[in-house]
C-alpha cells in the first residue's frame, strides 16, 4: 500500500535532514564516499603509528609481501626476525646506517630534498640504474606500511606517512624500527636476526667491522650477499667505516 501524502511528506523531510540535497547527485555521493574512505584510512594510519610508537612491531607489510609472493609459487619461506630495542644494538651498527644511508637523519623532518636534487642530476647524466635519495624514515614508512617497487602511487602515499612517522616518534624510536626490520638477506629482517645469522653473536656485540658490511649490504641484500661480499661490497664497506669516524663515532648519536 503506497504511503499517504502527509507520510509521504514526512517521509522526504526526514531523508532531507539526514541527506542535505548537495548530496542528491551521484557526483556528489561519490566525492562523499572518497571522503569518508580518506578519513578511515588516515585515522587508520595514525592509530597504528600511534601504537607502533610504544610497542614492538610484530611483523611488517615487507615482510607480508614477500610471504605471500612465495606462497604464490608454491615456495616455502621462513622470516628469521627478532625485535630488540635500541639499546640493544651497538653504537657502530646505529652509526653504520646513518653513515652509509642518510648522513641528514637528525636534522631533516623526514625528506632530504638536497639528497633528491642531486640523485636527480646524477641519474640525468648516467646511463646506469637510477638510484634514490630515500632517507632511514622513509625506508621505515617503505618497510613497515607500503610495498618494494618503483612505483609513483607508493611514493605518493609514502611522503605524506613520512611526515606523520616523524611528527608522531622522535629520530631514536625511526632508527628503532628501521633496524629491527630492514631485509638483510633472504627472509633474514632485523639486525638481531642478520648479527645471530651471519656472525653468532646477539646485535649489540657487533664490531664496526661487521655492522659496516651488514650496512653495506642494504641497497639490495639480495645482491650484497653478506656472506660472499664481492669487491664492490668491500668497497662500500670501508668507506661506510671512514664516514662513520668522519661523523664522530658514538658521539654523533646524542644529535638524535
Amino acid at each position: 500500500m503506497a504511503p499517504k501524502p502527509k507520510q509521504k511528506s514526512l517521509l522526504q523531510s526526514i531523508f532531507r535532514f539526514f541527506i542535505p540535497k548537495q548530496m542528491l547527485s551521484l557526483k556528489n555521493w561519490f566525492w562523499f564516499g572518497v571522503s569518508r574512505i580518506g578519513v578511515a584510512v588516515t585515522t587508520f594510519y595514525v592509530s597504528l603509528t600511534l601504537i607502533f610508537s610504544v610497542i614492538p612491531v610484530p611483523f611488517s607489510a615487507y615482510m607480508l609481501q614477500k610471504k605471500v609472493e612465495h606462497l604464490i609459487q608454491g615456495d616455502l619461506y621462513k622470516i628469521q626476525y627478532q625485535w630488540v630495542s635500541l639499546d640493544r644494538i651497538s653504537w657502530q651498527m646505529q652509526m653504520s646506517v646513518i653513515a652509509g644511508e642518510d648522513q641528514k637523519f637528525p636534522i631533516h623532518f623526514g625528506i632530504d630534498f638536497d639528497a633528491i636534487e642531486a640523485a636527480i642530476k646524477r641519474n640525468s647524466k648516467s646511463q646506469k640504474k637510477p638510484r634514490g635519495a630515500s632517507t632511514i624514515s622513509q625506508q621505515t614508512v617503505k618497510n613497515l606500511y607500503l610495498w618494494h617497487g618503483t612505483s609513483w602511487l607508493r611514493k605518493g602515499i609514502e611522503v605524506p606517512l613520512t611526515f606523520l612517522v616523524e611528527l608522531l616518534w622522535n629520530k631514536q624510536r625511526v632508527l628503532e624500527v628501521y633496524l629491527n626490520i630492514a631485509e638483510f638477506g633472504d627472509g633474514i629482517f632485523g639486525v638481531e636476526a642478520a648479527a645471530k645469522h651471519y656472525f653468532k653473536k646477539s646485535a649489540s656485540q657487533l664490531s664496526l667491522q661487521e655492522a659496516s658490511l651488514l650496512a653495506a649490504s642494504l641497497p639490495n641484500p639480495m645482491i650484497y650477499r653478506v656472506k660472499i661480499p664481492s669487491q664492490t661490497m668491500r668497497s662500500r664497506q670501508q668507506w661506510i667505516m671512514r664516514q662513520v669516524n668522519n661523523l664522530g663515532g658514538i658521539n654523533y648519536l646524542e644529535k638524535l
